[in-house]
């Protein structure tokens, strides 16, 4: 059987209160959370993230990826790195285990929206002492947005001198962020900023940074609203558990779509079910345009020719000509006045501006 791309939710508590996601204020109760009976019954993966909530504040985090360790070949957990003694004590049990902490700028302004006053202190003094314990698949995570887009390039240089991966993301609305007012309000800042670092990245000795810098153009174009720029699969090979044992496609939905229940079904009868079908065919009529890594970073392996074509053009054919965000139209025509903010505010999932709303 083929393998899968799984995300776990173990938790949706969370010791942190970020601006761009509220989930804390709906937390699930320990008693009602992913058990291991239930874990043991996900398929064979060829890649597992961990997350939450915050994944830490799961006491029982060593025998889970015990347990996934036995079907998935890669394991990252996402965290904001606070439990600095907890996941140091799961990493020396699991020094092969990748860990993404999740940074949202320099120390202020960290601290400001990830609503943890010590933060950015634990989350970096954490990932320093993961690298001195010679953990190689360690690194950063940053959600841009207009409050920390300033943060951007410094806080990936730092990435790059201490020889860490460094993710990024932007602001999205659904059910897992118990969020539909998220927006960029000033979108060429927002947007200046990530052309600065796809341009760093372009010029760097690195294959695969060359190939975030795809990913990073692809924010840019989200953040105008402008459609997707690779098909998404979620729910044919990728999926998403959350805490009470309900498989989804992603994340990214304003409404929580379930394609069955691991608690009471097996995989295969919930997997090949007709309930997971309807759910496939609303994936294949989605128009939310989500650039999230959890779906792109599958969707560039698979049409991996795409990206490849954009890596060649701007790496190698631009002979020296740094790389324009104005090559999406969308940006072009906003800075000839062609396109209002008003129009590319309409085009998010932000609903601040909409009258009723479905599950685009």
């Amino acid at each position: 059987m083929k393998k899968l791309n799984g995300t776990v939710i173990v938790t949706y508590r969370c010791n942190g209160h970020c601006t761009m996601c509220s989930r804390y204020k709906e937390p699930s109760r320990p008693e009602e959370e992913l058990t291991l009976e239930t874990i043991r019954k996900l398929p064979a993966m060829y890649f597992t993230n961990i997350t939450g909530g915050e994944p830490f504040l799961r006491e029982d985090l060593h025998e889970i990826v015990r347990e996934l360790y036995k079907k998935s070949d890669r394991i990252v957990i996402s965290t904001n790195g606070f439990f600095t003694e907890r996941i140091i004590e799961l990493c020396k049990e699991f020094p092969q285990l990748g860990i993404r902490i999740s940074i949202e700028g320099l120390e202020e302004t960290n601290n400001a929206i990830r609503g943890l006053d010590d933060g950015f202190r634990r989350g970096y003094e954490t990932l320093n002492t993961l690298k001195e314990m010679g953990m190689k698949d360690i690194g950063f995570g940053m959600t841009v947005q207009d409050r920390n887009a300033s943060d951007l390039l410094p806080l990936y240089r730092l990435s790059d001198e201490l020889g860490m991966e460094f993710a990024t993301a932007s602001l999205h609305n659904s059910f897992y962020f118990v969020e539909t007012n998220n927006i960029i309000h000033d979108r060429p800042m927002v947007a200046q900023n990530l052309e600065r670092l796809v341009n760093e990245l372009l010029h760097s000795n690195s294959p695969k940074k060359w190939f975030r810098a795809y990913f990073n153009h692809g924010l840019i174009s989200y953040i105008y609203g402008q459609k997707r720029l690779l098909p998404c699969d979620m729910s044919f090979d990728t999926f998403f558990i959350d805490p009470y044992g309900d498989v989804m496609p992603c994340n990214g939905t304003r409404e929580k779509l379930v394609m069955g229940n691991l608690n009471s079904q097996s995989w295969d009868e919930l997997w090949n079910s007709e309930q997971a079908e309807c759910i496939r065919r609303e994936v294949r009529n989605c128009s939310r345009n989500c650039w999230m890594i959890g779906s792109v970073s599958p969707a560039m392996h698979k049409y991996i020719w795409i990206p490849a074509w954009w890596v060649l053009k701007h790496k190698f054919l631009s002979f020296g000509k740094p790389y324009s965000m104005e090559e999406i139209p969308a940006v072009s025509a906003h800075r000839r006045g062609l396109i209002s903010k008003d129009a590319l505010d309409l085009l998010s999932t932000c609903e601040r501006n909409r009258e009723g709303s479905n599950n685009e």
